[in-house]
């Protein structure tokens, strides 16, 4: 039976891996359990309508039309009815979700920034002292740059990487932006999506609660590869995580290093 009522897996949506997909899920079961109600309801007056007002019964129109109150009170019922679903259903899932952000950040959670350009994703990592460096927008040189500035000490570490890697069952946050036009970063099998828009860092948070290697997308038309803005998403153990990160983190704070002493020793011979 509950099977049947389940219309997420007659629509081929992919599997859940997030903590709170499965309330999205019985979300959408429930507005399509509605949209299905709906199409009964307006299938059945519709033929109502065909066999109330046939051309065999009625062979003279009425130029008059309704004249009683009844749809101006069906009208008033429809807005009572939406005025319900979203005061009572959907403010309070929204302030919800938006309060358990506080929460989410005092768990330790992976941090992240994305960044999206025609046509790919880009993703900085704070690197092991746990604090991103600044960011300068003014730096950007090439599509995706995350304009970390070079003279920051807390960007030394920071990293970046072609790939989205997260630690299973601990929290996320991606902290969201874009270097040219509007974007929709789209992680289905994480049932969660946000708008990437230039100038701005928009978090989104979610836990993966199985390890696999799936994909993300983008989800609003861009331009003309739209179709081919594709990424790869890992979630992986906890250990596999913190390895590959150190040994990143370690690699970008040599090559600051590199760097800085290319600097001096320039500016030396001057």
């Amino acid at each position: 039976m509950f099977t049947l009522l389940n219309w997420s897996k007659w629509l081929g949506i992919p599997e859940n891996y997030s903590d709170h997909g499965g309330n999205v899920d019985h979300l959408i079961d429930i507005v399509h359990w509605f949209m299905f109600a709906l199409f009964i309801g307006w299938t059945l007056f519709f033929l109502f309508c065909l066999w109330k007002f046939r051309a065999s019964k009625n062979a003279k129109a009425s130029y008059h039309g309704v004249t009683s109150h009844v749809t101006s009170h069906l009208e008033i019922g429809v807005v009572i009815i939406e005025a319900v679903l979203l005061l009572g259903f959907a403010f309070p899932l929204w302030w919800e979700r938006t309060d358990s952000f506080e929460e989410v950040q005092q768990t330790d959670p992976a941090r992240v920034r994305v960044v999206a350009y025609q046509f790919g994703f880009g993703y900085h990592y704070p690197g092991e002292d746990g604090k991103f460096g600044r960011i300068d927008r003014s730096l950007v040189s090439r599509p995706g740059d995350p304009c970390i500035d070079p003279d920051d000490p807390n960007g030394y570490d920071d990293f970046v990487s072609g790939i989205l890697k997260l630690p299973v069952k601990r929290n996320a946050i991606l902290q969201v932006t874009s270097t040219d036009v509007i974007h929709n970063y789209s992680i289905v099998p994480m049932r969660i999506q946000q708008d990437a828009i230039p100038g701005r860092d928009i978090p989104m948070w979610f836990m993966p609660t199985k390890e696999l290697e799936t994909y993300v997308v983008c989800g609003q038309l861009c331009g003309e590869n739209h179709a081919n803005m594709r990424g790869v998403m890992e979630i992986v153990s906890q250990k596999s995580f913190s390895s590959w990160a150190a040994e990143q983190s370690k690699a970008s704070l040599e090559k600051s290093q590199e760097a800085l002493e290319a600097d001096k020793a320039g500016l030396a011979s001057k």
